[in-house]
């Protein structure tokens, strides 16, 4: 809301990653010329450790795009699973025909084969998984157990470990030493100092279009990189709610006392300041409902009433949606906008039990959209060829925030070709909603860089519909 009053032209400081906006200071750009070549040069495991909101997923994302066009990449965004999993979850990312009862061992020749045939092609595989720190001692041994597959003189799978310091930790222990020493190279992410945080701000705002000034003051970056530990999730986060607070006084000068008021009003804060009623609270106790408001005509956006409840601070029906305890307050238009609530759901997660239906107003989407859309997805599944694509757009644990996104959805492609099937997120119930049927990787690849920005708020990716049918059937089973 506050994009024209500063003259940028997007959001500065989204938390999805961007590949388009990567920051390659604080030693970012190295390691991703580093992991470039280890990678094309055939070199073992590699493994990429930082702290949480450091940058790894936007690392992984970016040297996907920035490989040569000989290597293949299979991407695992949730690990956590069993060792006969992990080879069908790869088999399955590879699209090889591998019954679902098939044995470990058959597995294993059905990889071995396909990876000979690749190597033979002179191209590369390369495995990429995320949050490693949560796969188990015994999976972490399956993985060195892949990298066994080679021919006389090259390996014919290279695999990059990101994770989280406690990578390190597992890796430590004895009855894994073996996986230990066939890493490579190792990495590690670093929080960014002051001169880098500094650099990073302007950079971000840069890319958003912003030609003024600098907005934040040497003193500022200073607490702000301190109270953010120097990780570029957390800066993101502050400078958000930061420039929102000196948008809502009507001036250009981000002040310390906004800083504070953001870092006050973020989940991980951890500083001695004290939670004072502040001009800048973002829960609505220090701006007033109706100032809020007079800013919402200022900016000349157009309010919706948001049902009871949403609102922090007040059980009434207002104009302010305060979606989430770390979401900045937001004034809400007619055309929703993705919500911070509705998260990505891993490809290796799966069906649950029916999610809770609650009541729907009826301002909003009809409620038998979700269930018609539910429906489909059954007959569409049925009938089509399990080496075909389809996009993940989105998982929902509200069916009625999933409602509200509908809108947006309609707005973009065809709803008749959107499909939703129930699954589990963090062992609680969700929903998962797909985008269209593609014969070919190279035509899903195309849609899903196509796609509009509110369609990608949500880090959509594609995958195969052999993979949608077991994640149900694992459920069912």
């Amino acid at each position: 809301m506050y994009f024209d009053f500063f003259g940028l032209s997007h959001p500065p400081f989204k938390i999805t990653p961007d590949t388009d906006v990567f920051f390659e200071g604080g030693n970012r750009g190295a390691i991703l010329e580093a992991l470039i070549y280890a990678i094309t040069h055939g070199e073992g495991i590699i493994k990429v450790t930082g702290e949480v909101g450091s940058g790894k997923t936007m690392l992984c994302r970016v040297l996907q795009t920035r490989l040569p066009p000989n290597v293949e990449t299979v991407y695992l965004a949730n690990p956590s699973v069993s060792p006969d999993e992990i080879l069908h979850a790869i088999a399955f990312e590879m699209q090889l025909h591998v019954p679902r009862d098939a044995s470990r061992l058959e597995v294993m020749h059905a990889l071995n084969d396909y990876l000979v045939d690749r190597h033979s092609e002179q191209r590369q595989v390369v495995v990429f998984v995320e949050e490693s720190q949560g796969m188990p001692i015994s999976t972490l041994e399956e993985i060195r157990l892949l990298s066994n597959l080679e021919t006389q003189h090259n390996k014919l799978l290279q695999i990059v470990l990101f994770g989280q310091p406690e990578l390190d930790e597992n890796l430590s222990q004895k009855n894994i030493r073996q996986l230990r020493e066939r890493i490579t190279h190792s990495f590690k992410l670093l929080p960014l100092d002051v001169q880098d945080a500094r650099a990073y701000l302007t950079f971000r705002l840069r890319a958003a279009g912003y030609r003024g000034p600098d907005l934040f003051s040497s003193r500022v970056i200073a607490y702000m990189n301190r109270a953010c530990g120097g990780l570029t999730r957390r800066l993101n986060l502050v400078a958000d709610k930061a420039l929102l607070g000196a948008f809502a006084e009507g001036t250009h000068d981000v002040t310390l006392d906004h800083v504070k008021a953001a870092v006050r009003d973020s989940e991980f804060s951890n500083t001695a300041l004290p939670r004072k009623r502040s001009p800048f609270t973002f829960a609505i106790s220090g701006l007033a409902i109706g100032g809020m408001l007079g800013i919402a005509a200022y900016a000349g956006y157009q309010a919706i009433n948001v049902p009871k409840g949403q609102i922090a601070g007040t059980q009434d029906a207002a104009t302010i949606q305060y979606s989430a305890p770390n979401d900045p307050v937001r004034i809400v238009d007619n055309s929703p906008k993705p919500s911070e609530n509705i998260a990505p759901v891993a490809a290796s997660q799966v069906l649950a039990a029916p999610v809770p239906e609650t009541s729907t107003s009826p301002t909003n989407t009809p409620v038998d959209v979700l269930e018609q859309r539910l429906l489909a997805t059954g007959q569409w599944l049925d009938q089509q060829n399990g080496d075909y694509y389809s996009i993940q757009l989105l998982g929902a644990d509200n069916p009625e925030l999933l409602r509200e996104y509908f809108k947006t959805i309609a707005k973009y492609v065809e709803i008749e070709k959107v499909y939703v099937y129930r699954t589990t997120a963090n062992r609680h119930p969700s929903l998962t909603v797909l985008y269209g049927t593609f014969p070919t990787r190279r035509e899903v690849s195309r849609t899903l860089e196509g796609l509009p920005d509110e369609l990608k708020y949500n880090r959509p990716y594609y995958r195969t519909i052999q993979g949608v049918r077991t994640e149900i059937a694992r459920q069912r089973s």
